[in-house]
Formats: C-alpha cells, sequence, structure tokens
C-alpha cells in the first residue's frame, strides 16, 4: 500500500516526541504524509534531553551483528540528515565527526584497546592507535599516568538538546501538528486494524500510528497484549563541568565514564546504568561515581564547577535490541527499546519507518521485529518486571 493511500483517508500519528518520535515525522512529512505527534510532556525532553549525543557505534563495541550494521549506515546518513534538519529549522544541531578517544590507563587496558584496534582494522573501520606522547599531545588535561588511547577517527557526537529543537522546528516547519501535554494516551484499534490515538486533547484518527513512546512503550494501553514491546526504563545520571572552552577537544572515554565536551564550555560526564524503575532523582551515590571516574582520569577537572546535574530514562529491552517494525495490529508500527543508541539510531529508524509506512517493508530491521522474542519470552518479561 502507498503512503497516498494511507494518508488520504486518515493521518500518520506518532506517539512521543523524543528524538526518535520527531525525526520519524520529519521523515514521513517530508515523503508526503500528513503528521501529528503526540507528545504527553515536551518535545524532546525524556532520554533525548537527557543523553550526551554520542555517535559510537564502534566505541560501544556493539557484539550483534545485524545491529551494529544498523547503526553504522545511521552513522553514515548523520551528516545529510543534520543538514535536512538544520535547512528545515535553521537551527544548527553541531555535529562533529572529529572522533572519539577510548583512553587506557595501564597495560591490560590499552592491550584491551590494541585488540580492539585488530578487530576494527578487519572491519575496514578507520582509527589511530596513539601511545602516551601522543594521546597527551591530544587531550593534555589527561592525567600523566595515562598508558595510551584508540582514537576512532569517523565517530563524534552531536548536541542532543539543540537536535531535539531543531527537529522539531523542522517538523512543524514541514506541516507536522505537534501537540504538546497530550495525557492519558491510548491506542485505539479493532480486531484488525489501528483507528487512531486518544488523549486529554480528544481522539486522532490514523490509518498509521507509530510508538514511538521510548521508556513509556510499554505502557501504552488500547492493543494486544502481542503489540506491546517489553520495554523497561534503565536510568542513567549526569553531570556537566563548567571548563574553559577547548579544555577537553574530543569525546573522551574513561574507564567507568566518559567526557562529552560542549561548544559553549560546559564538559558532559556520564553516564550511570540503573533499573530503578520510573525513578528519576538525581543521587548522590551516582554523581560521586562519575566524579571519581572523570577526577581518576583528569585530576585537573577537580577545581571546575558543576554546573547541572540530571537523569533521563533510557527504553531497555531484554536483549537490548530496539524495536523496530511492524506488529499483528495494521498500520500499528514500533519505534522504541534504542537503549543506548537513540540519538545515533534517529536517521536510520526514521528511514526505516518511512519505508515501511510507504512501501510496506524496509530490508534491514526484520531483526528487531517484536516476534524475535517469541510470545512465552514477551510474556515472562513482562511479568517478571512488574
Amino acid at each position: 500500500m502507498t503512503m497516498s493511500s494511507r494518508t488520504l483517508g486518515g493521518d500518520v500519528v506518532v506517539v512521543g516526541a523524543g528524538l526518535i518520535g520527531l525525526a520519524i515525522a520529519f521523515e514521513l512529512a517530508e515523503r508526503g504524509a500528513v503528521v501529528r505527534v503526540l507528545e504527553r510532556a515536551e518535545p524532546g525532553r525524556a532520554a533525548s534531553w537527557a543523553a550526551a549525543g554520542m555517535l559510537a557505534p564502534y566505541t560501544e563495541r556493539i557484539e550483534d551483528e545485524a545491529f551494529l550494521a544498523f547503526c553504522a549506515r545511521s552513522l553514515a546518513a548523520y551528516p545529510a540528515f543534520a543538514e535536512r534538519v538544520q535547512t528545515a529549522s535553521g537551527v544548527d544541531p553541531y555535529l562533529r565527526l572529529e572522533g572519539i578517544l577510548n583512553v587506557a590507563f595501564d597495560d591490560e587496558q590499552y592491550v584491551r584497546l590494541r585488540d580492539h584496534a585488530e578487530t576494527l582494522r578487519t572491519r575496514g573501520v578507520p582509527f589511530a592507535l596513539l601511545g602516551r606522547r601522543e594521546t597527551l599531545e591530544r587531550e593534555p588535561s589527561l592525567g600523566a599516568h595515562v598508558t595510551g588511547s584508540l582514537l576512532l577517527t569517523g565517530e563524534g557526537s552531536v548536541d542532543n538538546r539543540r537536535l531535539g529543537r531543531a527537529l522539531a522546528a523542522a517538523c512543524e516547519a514541514r506541516g507536522v501538528l505537534l501537540s504538546r501535554n497530550a495525557g492519558n494516551l491510548a491506542i485505539e484499534c479493532d480486531d484488525r486494524r489501528v483507528l487512531g490515538v486518544r488523549s486529554d486533547l480528544g481522539f486522532a484518527p490514523a490509518s498509521i500510528v507509530v510508538n514511538a513512546a521510548g521508556a513509556w512503550a510499554g505502557e501504552l494501553p488500547g492493543v494486544p497484549e502481542s503489540c506491546r514491546p517489553p520495554v523497561k526504563p534503565i536510568k542513567g545520571q549526569m553531570l556537566a563541568l563548567g571548563v574553559p572552552r577547548n579544555f577537553v577537544t574530543h569525546t573522551t572515554w574513561i574507564p567507568g565514564a566518559y567526557l562529552v565536551p560542549r561548544s559553549d564550555g560546559r564538559l558532559l560526564v556520564g553516564a550511570t546504568v540503573e533499573q530503578t524503575g520510573f525513578d528519576e532523582r538525581v543521587t548522590a551515590e551516582g554523581i560521586r561515581k562519575l566524579l571519581d571516574a572523570a577526577l581518576d582520569a583528569s585530576p585537573s577537572l577537580g577545581s571546575f564547577t558543576v554546573t547541572e546535574t540530571w537523569a533521563g530514562l533510557r527504553p531497555g529491552t531484554p536483549d537490548e535490541l530496539p524495536f523496530i517494525g511492524r506488529t499483528v495490529v495494521d498500520g500499528f508500527l514500533l519505534a522504541t527499546g534504542h537503549y543506548r543508541n537513540g540519538v545515533l539510531l534517529a536517521p536510520a529508524t526514521a528511514e526505516a519507518i518511512g519505508e515501511i509506512a510507504q512501501t510496506g517493508a524496509f530490508a534491514g530491521v526484520e531483526p528487531f521485529s517484536l516476534d524475535r522474542l517469541g510470545t512465552e519470552a514477551r510474556f515472562a518479561e513482562r511479568i517478571s518486571s512488574r
């Protein structure tokens, strides 16, 4: 079924205005769809706001081959994606693909980096293996006890908060109706197909509904249990230090944390990984762990001010892979469960959902079907998480 035949009789509704939901809405609007986004709070404020914006599939050492290929495809798509969004919105999302530095502070850590470099070599991924002197030349703020580093030259970061603002503006520039504070969201469908979404704002009819609700994706009522993804919240705490510009120049992975410099002088330090339900509190223990890791790697950071602390909820899944694609209810699509890679996967997920909506199929997302876990596994996961 073509996009035009789907949308003439009913709009597309995207539930959730994080980076994934906004990117999907923007993609669909650019393909000619009539799109409405329903967001329970403010666009780009949940995990999308709390993230660090890293684009790092190889630094993350993703082991699942299909998922790594999907992440790599999204990384390659980022420059064109960011340009399209900036053109539509007038907001620069500050995409920087200047490399990510993975740092070692003892011989054992350096051996692991060297082994990883050999794996990258076999894949044809560009990198530079650096010794102690070369590492300190690139990042003088690191402690003198540094052993060496691995620079992944094709990776980088985007300012996720600016990207959220840019995507919201780009969506509205393309005619997307962006509805904020839409409480009590519920999907409506019959035995065969989706009908739309009901909220405090009323009923929005749709021939396609995309569940991009992040950590809350499994909580949306109104669809059969077999269509509800087993997504659970994984908390991540972060902090920001106020440092001079270019005090840290590369996004830097250190033991126990990572450092992400921003153009405004902030240095982000993240992030914890905690299974605490929907608890979004910033805790002393979480911040202590991040500060300990940062100061162990770069003692000179100890003199700077902590300017901000925050926490967000990543959408985790049983196998740490996303749910992208169709369900047994015609027109009800999933785009959730991206866990640590939601920022990275915004372009590829948007393209995939756009193709599915327009043509009914998209190669490359079959491994991310809801069916991969099996009915019994999904139900067992949902029961154990309650």
